[in-house]
C-alpha cells in the first residue's frame, strides 16, 4: 500500500500514548529537512500508561517494525511509512503513527 513517508519529527504513540521516537534516523534521505527512518531502527517508548499493577504486563519500552516500504529503499533497507506497522516489547501491543509529512510518499 503506499504511503507517506514517515520521518524522525513524525508523532508517534504506543497503544496506551506513550510518545515514541527513533533511536536512529537515517540522515541520508531527509523530507522536509528531517531525517527518514529506516525499517531496521528501533523506536524507543517513553511515558506509556499501562498499568503494570492491573494488567500484570511491563509498560512499552522498546518497538520493532514489521512492514515497510516495498519499493523505496536507503542503504539497501527499507523506509518507513505512515501505514507501516509495528509491534511494542515487552507487551506486543502496537505502534500508532498520528501524523507525519504530507508532501512525499512511497510503495
Amino acid at each position: 500500500m503506499p504511503g507517506f513517508l514517515l520521518h524522525a519529527g513524525a508523532s508517534v504513540t504506543c497503544a496506551h500514548l506513550g510518545p515514541a521516537q527513533p533511536t536512529a534516523p537515517n540522515p541520508r534521505v531527509t523530507v522536509m529537512g528531517m531525517p527518514t527512518v529506516l525499517m531496521t531502527t528501533q523506536y524507543a517508548i517513553t511515558g506509556c500508561t499501562l498499568p503494570t499493577v492491573t494488567s500484570g504486563a511491563p509498560p512499552c519500552a522498546t518497538a520493532s517494525w514489521i512492514t515497510a516500504a516495498t519499493r523505496l529503499t536507503s542503504n539497501g533497507q527499507p523506509l518507513l511509512l505512515f501505514d507501516s506497522q509495528a509491534t511494542c516489547v515487552p507487551n506486543g501491543t502496537p505502534l500508532t503513527v498520528l501524523a507525519t509529512q504530507t508532501r512525499c510518499s512511497g510503495i
